[in-house]
């Protein structure tokens, strides 16, 4: 148990030593651009910052969120002309002392600048670190946390709305809120255990179940968007497949708008799947140009057929792509049989070469002449109509993995909680269910919270965020 203590005691002298260093890193993309941004936070921002600048008046005497202009030097040589955004503890974003430093975007200028600084006390941040200080500094919740990843890597305009609604904490608030209500019910349930001779009861078991049954039901919606979310973080992906010759390609390049993909008349040309991304009415959509499927000896060409499984049973929406000049049913099979081995899968036919047959049932099939571009913006517009009704959620959260994982979680807790109050269970069975769905509530939203859970979360960031 000593032992124990001293290994936290010593871990939370090190968290604080870690807190007290002042840390900077280039907080916009690295390399040529007009301007760089340089972020310096800490206790000593303000006086390592001071030390590089030359202007009207020492930063140590301005006011919190001005902007200064003036001189970044070091050992006696001009680096840049600068902008120093200067922001006072605790209105910041850290929660810290923060100077924010526009310089130009030249890679020697801002590797300078940063050189400068650490020279003068600062040190290299960690990724994430910026935003992991505004968390252990009570500026953002867990929830905001994980919004500020996915608004800056979100794939689509709906995931990036839904990110800035998750990062203004409403939902934050809301599950927290629901937190204290279960926890205040458990305590109640376990108050009325010590007056059990008496008969008293202080918790109202038709408002209870109304709370559990109402908790219960949001955990369960959330946890079920989480699919809808992944596509609004990552993209829509369409994977193409079809028999050689049937202008896959041919389509590929069309969907693009360039010539991204070989085209030869000569079967087995797309030896391995290639993918592309574009942007379709606020989404991103990856396509993907798969090996034509047939018998072969090409080894190369049989590699890039066995491709196809995958990309198939990775893809969110599969065009099989038939040739209608030799007849509209003729990929009927290869349909058929990816429907059924790819049971509840997105999979439609789309029928090319429509230009030079007029031979086709277009109301069971997407027609197009991927040569003549007949038909494209259509099908462009029927993957994102397609995309947007895969990601119909009404929330304020895009849920993650972890997300998911603890909302199914919490929402069997109160089932579990449901059915024990149902039953007549004693109470303290009742509070143990509905005091896990608090403690699981309390995970999400980074009222409890673990260093390891924290370092999982943060190794997706970037450094200077």
């Amino acid at each position: 148990f000593v032992l124990k203590c001293l290994i936290l005691y010593f871990y939370y002298l090190l968290k604080v030593m870690t807190m007290n260093e002042t840390i900077v890193a280039l907080s916009t993309p690295p390399g040529i651009a007009g301007l760089a941004v340089v972020r310096l936070s800490g206790p000593d921002a303000i006086r390592i910052a001071d030390s590089c600048f030359e202007g009207r008046a020492p930063l140590s005497e301005v006011a919190s969120h001005t902007i200064h202009f003036g001189k970044f030097t070091h050992g006696g040589h001009v680096i840049d002309t600068v902008t120093m955004s200067v922001f006072i503890a605790p209105h910041s974003y850290t929660g810290e002392n923060v100077v924010e430093i526009s310089c130009h975007g030249g890679s020697f200028v801002y590797t300078s600048v940063i050189d400068a600084l650490c020279a003068c006390g600062a040190v290299l941040a960690k990724p994430g670190e910026f935003t992991r200080r505004a968390f252990v500094n009570g500026k953002l919740g867990l929830l905001e946390v994980e919004a500020v990843a996915d608004i800056i890597h979100c794939a689509s305009v709906p995931g990036a709305e839904t990110s800035a609604r998750q990062l203004s904490g409403g939902l934050s608030a809301r599950l927290s809120d629901i937190r204290k209500k279960l926890i205040e019910v458990s305590s109640l349930l376990e108050l009325e255990l010590d007056f059990a001779d008496e008969d008293l009861e202080f918790a109202d078991k038709s408002s209870l179940i109304k709370l559990l049954d109402s908790s219960e039901t949001m955990a369960r919606q959330l946890a079920d968007a989480h699919r809808s979310s992944e596509i609004l973080r990552a993209g829509y992906y369409v994977g193409i497949a079809g028999f050689p010759n049937s202008g896959k390609s041919t389509l590929f390049n069309a969907l693009l708008g360039r010539e991204r993909a070989i085209v030869n008349e000569r079967p087995g040309t797309t030896r391995d799947y290639i993918e592309e991304s574009l942007i379709i009415e606020g989404m991103t959509i990856h396509i993907t140009d798969t090996a034509g499927i047939r018998e072969t000896e090409d080894s190369i060409e049989i590699e890039g057929i066995r491709f196809v499984d995958s990309i198939v049973s990775m893809a969110n929406l599969v065009l099989v792509v038939n040739d209608a000049s030799i007849s509209p049913h003729h990929s009927n099979d290869l349909f058929l049989k990816l429907k059924e081995k790819y049971s509840g899968k997105n999979i439609i036919l789309v029928q090319n070469k429509t230009d030079i047959s007029g031979h086709f049932e277009p109301r069971y099939s997407i027609c197009v002449s991927a040569k003549s571009g007949a038909g494209i913006d259509e099908l462009k517009h029927f993957i994102s109509a397609q995309a947007k009704e895969e990601t119909k959620i009404e929330s304020d959260l895009l849920v993650n993995q972890r997300h998911a994982y603890l909302l199914s979680s919490a929402s069997e807790a109160l089932k579990c909680a449901k059915e024990a109050l149902s039953a007549g269970a004693e109470n303290y069975l009742v509070s143990i269910d509905i005091r896990k769905a608090a403690e699981i509530f309390g995970e999400i939203t980074g009222e409890n919270w673990s260093e390891e859970v924290l370092n999982s979360i943060f190794s997706g960031f970037c450094i200077g965020k």
